[in-house]
């Protein structure tokens, strides 16, 4: 509770993808590493890929784009587990930031000769572009954190291609394209291919990052809240059960549906759901059936 009143949902995902790498990355290496005199940079080629270094900084000057919270966050979780991680994370961040205050960026060169935030960004997507072939590097996604949640790593790859031009022109077109997947991936289930499943699956999935990009959300965060009010709305049914002395089963599911139902009622969502998650009356019942169960 105390954590929810200062973290948004960006946050606590920074905070618990840090603690879990701290946890299991760097813990049981770091007095090693210590005892041997060795400079962990094993752990940190796997710091980068997280991205964790440049936190501050801008996508565009090869940060991580995220808020000096998050940044805050980061040191506080290695420095627990190790001191000098931590400040690895810190001395990386303040060295590259220092030339930056001092010399400033070839950003704030370009605003005097462009005429919006979106020529800047276009004008330094071409820029990195020669940087990349004098570099011999072939996709402006190499800067791409491989080791990225895969909603994140979505919004990243759309936000670069949409940044020279290639995405589409406006909502409909986008919501037509989910559509379309969703028919695809319809098609794949009745097939039964699960190699067809996966892929569709995954360009659905892709899609809706999409979505989420083009109504400035965070799709990570979304599915968060998401996560959250499933679990909030089931332990309603799981008290109800306990006071019925049931459990969750398979032969309870009805009481189980009956239980989601007034969970809903008492638990406030902000748009238009399925009645349950389950079958019964949000998978197999008719439409109207539906709409009279759950308004």
């Amino acid at each position: 509770m105390h954590d929810a009143l200062y973290f948004s949902d960006h946050h606590l995902q920074v905070r618990e993808m840090v603690r879990d790498f701290a946890r299991t990355v760097v813990k049981p290496t770091a007095r090693q590493y210590d005892l041997e005199s060795r400079f962990p940079w094993d752990n940190v080629r796997q710091m980068a890929d997280l991205g964790l270094f440049g936190i501050p900084w801008s996508e565009e000057l090869g940060g991580s784009g995220m808020d000096y919270l998050s940044y805050i966050i980061v040191i506080h979780e290695l420095a627990k587990v190790d001191a000098s991680h931590g400040l690895t994370v810190s001395a990386h961040t303040n060295l590259g930031t220092s030339p930056i205050v001092q010399f400033g960026t070839v950003l704030e060169d370009l605003k005097g000769s462009v005429s919006s935030p979106g020529e800047v960004l276009t004008q330094w997507e071409e820029i990195k572009a020669v940087e990349r072939r004098e570099r011999r590097e072939r996709s402006m996604f190499a800067s791409v954190p491989d080791a990225l949640p895969a909603l994140l790593k979505a919004l990243r790859i759309s936000s670069k291609a949409a940044r020279v031009g290639f995405d589409w022109v406006d909502r409909d077109g986008l919501l037509e394209k989910v559509d379309e997947e969703l028919r695809e991936l319809r098609e794949a289930l009745k097939n039964d291919d699960r190699a067809a499943i996966a892929e569709e699956l995954g360009d659905l999935l892709f899609t809706l990052a999409n979505v989420a990009r083009h109504v400035d959300l965070d799709p990570e965060a979304a599915l968060q809240a998401a996560n959250r009010k499933f679990i909030g709305r089931f332990r309603k049914v799981e008290e109800g059960l306990r006071r019925r002395g049931l459990k969750p089963s398979e032969e309870n599911r009805p009481a189980m549906e009956r239980l989601w139902i007034r969970a809903k009622r008492t638990i406030k969502r902000t748009s238009p759901a399925r009645t349950s998650p389950s079958g019964g009356t949000s998978g197999n019942a008719p439409r109207a059936a539906r709409r009279r169960t759950s308004s």
